[in-house]
């Protein structure tokens, strides 16, 4: 028998942990929640009034608008509460107040007066880090069934001291939990999932520093306390634990005095290699409890549907062969044989395979709850004790998203052994999981890439479509770099490991996947509410429907010429009763968004698109606006010098020199592009077309034909200045040399004219006060720039270009794209203002960028896409993540949106036009006119459907293709 899901908890130092003396056991940090919660609020400006306090608090109690608006009202009366805005979904109110003439307390009490409970949540900050000493852990929770399950443990979780919050999904059976170590634990998590009557245990928590072991080898007590002999003497380890029923080993350790693969080796070398271990991946752990629980709910079908088979021969068959008919109808005590075996059947379904459902439902009503298992429970055990006293009388795989993610990374890497000169004198089979950045490793061709890293040696083409969804191989040199998960086509590279674990892309992936599928769309608090309330309605509806019946049946209302043979009123007002109990439904409603929305993270992280969660999803669909930044995201970023014109007697070699000079501090991509041309024309060098080609190496190889430069400053939308030979050097555009007092003659100006109306950016220079001369610099289209704002036109959206370039060569760009609406020369926090411009006639507004510079407006956009080939920040930023860097892909995420949630008004749809027909006929609505009833059975049947069509409808979006643009642009492809 496997331990209990205790068992498998990190807990503090005794029940069962060694801990090493004087090492503080407080050594967890903190992951998950930030992206879901934080970046929610992202979108909400922050109460910064000089003077004001911002407060949140969870409110519980909430089910409907009229609460949260009753909150609302009850906080805005308050003398001093500048805003107050609530949110059901989330529970929680946003106060921005005058701590002056209002405290914390006074709100929370204002919210207990109105009627619910409330808890002051710490003030959030726009760095978005979480307080200090806070955890997150991610636990699986069995034995969910619906929305109102989802409630019920959310409701809990957060109710517990010192859980700061608290997310719950139905479709993936996890929930996150960010909670403080110093005031509960996860073994007192993990107890309260299961006194609440689920099945809890933990995945894996936000410890940097923790590794668990699958371990081999060890068969009696003697082993046992050989490998804690090794562990306690072994520097770094600070708490340990031996699970003999599952042979884990859980180990917390100091990164900074060990690593986890020198843990492997120390503990394999103490034992003389008697002892073999391995790393438990905590996501494949996971699958595999998954597939477990499915394998038992089959068996569980496949016994219950053995056991119904002779059920139905007996009551459909048997009638028609007069032996067996014959056997059953012989007397046998107080009931025929028949009677006998139907009632033994019936009871072991009832009572031994439905069990689950009486255990579920029971804990559920212990919480003051109610769910389908309540109902499950009530119809069923109504209908078969109703059959009883008859006798007596008488005589739901949806995260294959994940799954196929982590299925990427490889188990093992070749990792090859270098001595201290760092010559490699041999190589080594290790785990994946044990790669420690610095590691080189080598990549066989065929095999796929254990980490994220930098090629040191060799060249070969990469499939990264499993990771970016582009299907071209990409070609991989030194210096290149290279994501964890893609697949080696040819040669053999070396490769330097730059993130590990966590901190590489395809982790990044299947976190932001996880994320976005636990997250909820705002649609869905409408299924939420409903299914709040829908439990006890359809019980008081079964109830009226039998005394309507009981009562018409009484008065003699109906002719007795209904009532079945042998039967009586009681009986027959019971089966509509039952009937109305059992085939209500709440569970196609709780289905009806998650489902999707989970299928359509799943597609959407396949088809290189990355979603952040069901509410960026919603808003996607009915984007009216797309603003695009220019360089980078319409040009390809890769910008060139293209003329060079001196307007003094100055030499060419000369001019370039000065400018390089100047532009070699700046990392703006236009002084790259400067920098590199020069370089080119003093050493005939060919440019690279590596956009990141410019380099530390080479800036250190031909930094020695550079002038020195002092007091650099970089001027953003305006351009560089500095001082050679002690005169000023200006490089940038007009406003830059306006500023400073130089004149730009006629002739330079049509020159500059010129290259702007060719959609190339004139960047002036000028030295000692005087202008001496101009440079051309153009960045190309993307290839498909033009069809995709062609295809958004198609789809109904308007295009947007905003750029801080000038406003010729941004309208000459906009003109070959196709772009009508440009703002031009627009400075970084006024790309922010631009894209609320748009918000105020309340359109939603997209935004695609992929620099820092974008990143606000990233945030202010109602749904930022960032390209995957941008920063860290502007990504960070975005509620979409573009992978392949194509801007194909703003069409995908729009499309999916669409087609999401078109499938998810049809869930809702079925779900709700299921209930609206079925109960009336259920209860017996039409049998007066259409003699038309359904029996409990028909009725169980009937209310499985509803939830399995539910869920078979979202699960159609997997057949979901890409839009092909000639389909958009209506082309005709011969």
């Amino acid at each position: 028998m496997g331990p209990s899901p205790r068992d498998l908890q990190l807990t503090p130092a005794g029940d069962g942990w060694k801990q090493r003396e004087g090492v503080a056991s407080d050594l967890e940090e903190v992951r998950l929640l930030d992206e879901y919660e934080d970046g929610n609020s992202g979108k909400v400006e922050e109460g910064s009034e000089i003077g004001m306090k911002r407060v949140q608090l969870r409110v519980t109690g909430m089910t409907c608008a009229a609460c949260s608006n009753s909150v609302e009202g009850a906080l805005r009366s308050l003398n001093g509460v500048l805003r107050a805005s609530v949110a059901l979904l989330q529970n929680k109110a946003d106060v921005v107040f005058d701590p002056n003439f209002v405290k914390e307390e006074d709100i929370a009490n204002a919210i207990e007066d109105a009627g619910f409970d409330s808890e002051i949540i710490c003030e959030p900050n726009t760095s978005q880090k979480k307080s200090h000493g806070t955890l997150t852990g991610q636990f699986t929770i069995g034995g969910m069934t619906c929305a109102a399950c989802v409630n019920s443990v959310e409701g809990i979780l957060r109710n517990l001291p010192g859980v700061k919050r608290a997310v719950v999904a139905l479709a993936t059976s996890l929930g996150e939990v960010e909670y403080d170590p110093t005031v509960i634990s996860k073994d007192d998590i993990v107890n309260a999932i299961e006194d609440a009557g689920f099945e809890g245990s933990l995945v894996q928590s936000s410890e940097q520093d923790k590794i668990i072991l699958g371990v081999t080898g060890i068969y009696n007590e003697l082993e046992a306390q050989l490998l804690e002999g090794i562990l306690c003497n072994l520097k770094g380890v600070r708490q340990f634990r031996f699970d003999r029923t599952l042979s884990e080993l859980e180990v917390i350790f100091d990164p900074e005095l060990t690593g986890s693969r020198f843990l492997v080796d120390v503990i394999e070398s103490g034992s003389t290699g008697k002892f073999k271990l391995h790393v438990k991946n905590p996501y494949t752990r996971m699958t595999s409890r998954d597939i477990e629980e499915s394998s038992n709910l089959f068996r569980l079908f496949t016994a219950s549907l053995l056991l119904s088979i002779p059920i139905i021969v007996m009551q459909v068959v048997c009638p028609h062969i007069p032996l067996l008919y014959s056997l059953l109808r012989w007397q046998c005590g107080p009931f025929r044989v028949g009677d006998w075996l139907k009632w033994a059947l019936v009871t072991v379904i009832q009572f031994v395979i439905g069990k689950r459902f009486y255990i579920a439902a029971g804990r559920a009503l212990r919480n003051g709850s109610t769910n389908m298992d309540v109902l499950v429970a009530l119809g069923t055990s109504a209908a078969y004790f109703y059959s009883v006293c008859a006798l007596l009388y008488g005589a739901g795989k949806t995260s294959d998203a994940i799954k196929k993610l982590v299925e990427l990374s490889p188990a093992t890497a070749l990792l090859l052994l270098q001595d201290k000169g760092g010559k490699i004198i041999g190589e080594r089979e290790i785990d994946a999981l044990l790669i420690q950045p610095g590691d080189v490793l080598k990549v066989l061709p065929g095999t796929k890439v254990p980490v994220d890293g930098v090629v040191t040696w060799g060249s070969s083409y990469v499939n990264e479509s499993m990771v970016t969804g582009e299907s071209a191989p990409v070609m991989k040199e030194v210096n290149s770099s290279i994501i964890g998960g893609t697949m080696n086509l040819h040669g053999s590279l070396h490769i330097q490991a730059t993130k590990v674990g966590s901190d590489t892309v395809l982790s990044q992936i299947i976190c932001l996947v996880e994320t976005a599928q636990m997250s909820k769309a705002p649609i869905q608090k409408f299924a939420d509410f409903v299914a709040s309330i829908f439990v006890p309605i359809v019980v008081a509806m079964s109830l009226l429907t039998f005394l309507v019946w009981y009562i018409a049946g009484a008065v003699g209302a109906y002719p007795a010429t209904w009532l079945p043979e042998n039967s009586s009123n009681l009986v027959f007002s019971l089966m509509f009763s039952i009937s109305v109990m059992v085939i209500a439904c709440p569970c196609a409603l709780g289905l009806a968004t998650p489902t999707a929305v989970m299928v359509a993270t799943g597609i959407g992280a396949n088809n290189g698109v990355l979603i952040k969660g069901g509410d960026a999803l919603e808003r996607a669909q009915q984007v009216k606006y797309v603003v695009f930044d220019k360089t980078g995201t319409l040009t390809q970023g890769k910008a060139t010098v293209t003329t060079a014109k001196v307007f003094t007697g100055m030499e060419r070699g000369e001019f370039l020199m000065l400018v390089a000079s100047a532009e070699a501090s700046s990392e703006h991509p236009l002084a790259k592009a400067i920098v590199e041309y020069a370089r080119h024309f003093h050493f005939f060098d060919e440019p690279s077309s590596n956009k990141n080609a410019f380099n530390h190496s080479k800036e250190s190889e031909f930094s020695a034909w550079l002038l020195d430069v002092l007091d650099f400053s970089a001027l953003p939308g305006r351009g560089v200045q500095c001082f050679v030979n002690g005169k000023q050097v200006l490089v940038g555009n007009r406003k830059l040399l306006t500023e400073n007092g130089v004149t730009v003659p006629k002739h330079a100006e049509e020159f500059v004219v010129e290259l702007e109306e060719s959609a190339k950016t004139g960047i002036l220079v000028a030295y000692d006060s005087a202008l001496i001369g101009v440079l051309g610099v153009a960045d190309p289209l993307k290839r498909e720039a033009v069809v995709v704002i062609e295809g958004l036109k198609k789809m109904g959206v308007e295009p947007v270009m905003v750029t801080g370039d000038n406003w010729r060569t941004a309208q000459a760009v906009a003109r070959e794209v196709g772009i009508k609406d440009v703002r031009a020369e627009v400075m970084p926090a006024g790309k922010a203002e631009v894209i609320r411009s748009f918000q105020k006639d309340g359109s939603v507004v997209a935004m695609v960028g992929d620099g820092i510079n974008d990143s606000p407006a990233l945030a202010a956009a109602d749904v930022g896409m960032a390209i995957g080939a941008g920063t860290d920040i502007a990504i960070e930023a975005a509620d979409y993540v573009l992978m392949r860097s194509s801007l194909e892909d703003v069409l995908t995420a729009i499309d999916l949106s669409r087609k999401t949630f078109a499938r998810i008004r049809l869930n809702y749809m079925f779900a709700m036009a299921y209930n609206v027909i079925s109960i009336p006929v259920a209860a017996g609505v039409f049998f007066p006119w259409l003699r038309i009833g359904l029996p409990p059975w028909v009725a169980g049947a009937c209310m499985a459907f509803s939830s399995v069509s539910v869920v078979c409808s979202s699960l159609l979006l997997r057949r979901y293709k890409k839009p092909r643009l000639t389909t958009i642009l209506e082309i005709t492809v011969e």
